[in-house]
């Protein structure tokens, strides 16, 4: 059964942990306070999951998913994550977060920041557009009326479309944004955030974004 190791346990990382749990994957979910502290969340999602240090969870993963605050991004294990698909929830506000002078000018795109940490990991961007209550709860079979799209961009294409058919299990459409640099279409402040689309309505929401 595939691993996935998630660094972070807040409402993102217990979110996709408790999708993942639904979907037949086993889960290694850690945190900064370390495993006792994540006992109640553990019984919770019940005997497919444990709970590690964020080595242990990066380390036991078959891909990875890092939710926590861009500022604790020099925190992720970057050894044990070397050529493992790493999938970045991870958003940018500066107004929480501070200033950060290379997202602000476009050098580099949010994700990018756990990209340039982590060099030999595969780093692609998604389900951050989502509230985290509706990354376990919101997900529809295809052809749903109610089923949504969300975003995906990273540099590696194979990578891409295997998060793709991550989406696709836990419930959404998808569309493909290309490499990282363009995930700032899906930043906030952007109409295609956290709003509830249709994958025409995420194309079009995408195509017609424009950098503040």
């Amino acid at each position: 059964m595939t691993t996935i190791g998630i660094i972070g346990s807040g409402h993102v990382g217990s979110n996709l942990a408790k999708a993942a749990v639904a979907h037949d994957y086993d889960v290694v979910i850690s945190n900064s306070a370390g495993p006792d502290s994540l006992t109640d969340l553990v019984r919770a999602l019940g005997p497919h999951a444990r709970a590690a240090t964020p080595g242990q969870a990066a380390a036991a993963a078959d891909f990875a998913i890092v939710a926590i605050p861009i500022t604790t991004v020099s925190q992720v294990p970057v050894e044990p994550l070397a050529g493992k698909v790493v999938i970045a929830t991870i958003n940018y506000f500066p107004q929480r977060d501070g200033h950060i002078a290379e997202i602000d000018n476009g050098t580099t795109s949010v994700p990018g920041v756990l990209q340039a940490h982590l060099p030999a990991s595969k780093v692609v961007r998604a389900f951050s557009m989502l509230d985290a209550a509706d990354m376990s709860g919101d997900g529809h079979p295809k052809a749903d009326p109610k089923r949504r799209a969300i975003a995906v961009a990273g540099d590696d294409p194979d990578a891409r479309l295997f998060v793709a058919g991550l989406c696709d299990q836990f419930g959404f459409d998808t569309v493909d944004l290309g490499p990282l640099a363009e995930s700032w279409r899906v930043d906030p402040g952007q109409r295609a955030f956290v709003t509830r689309q249709s994958l025409a309505e995420l194309q079009a929401n995408v195509a017609s974004a424009k950098r503040g």
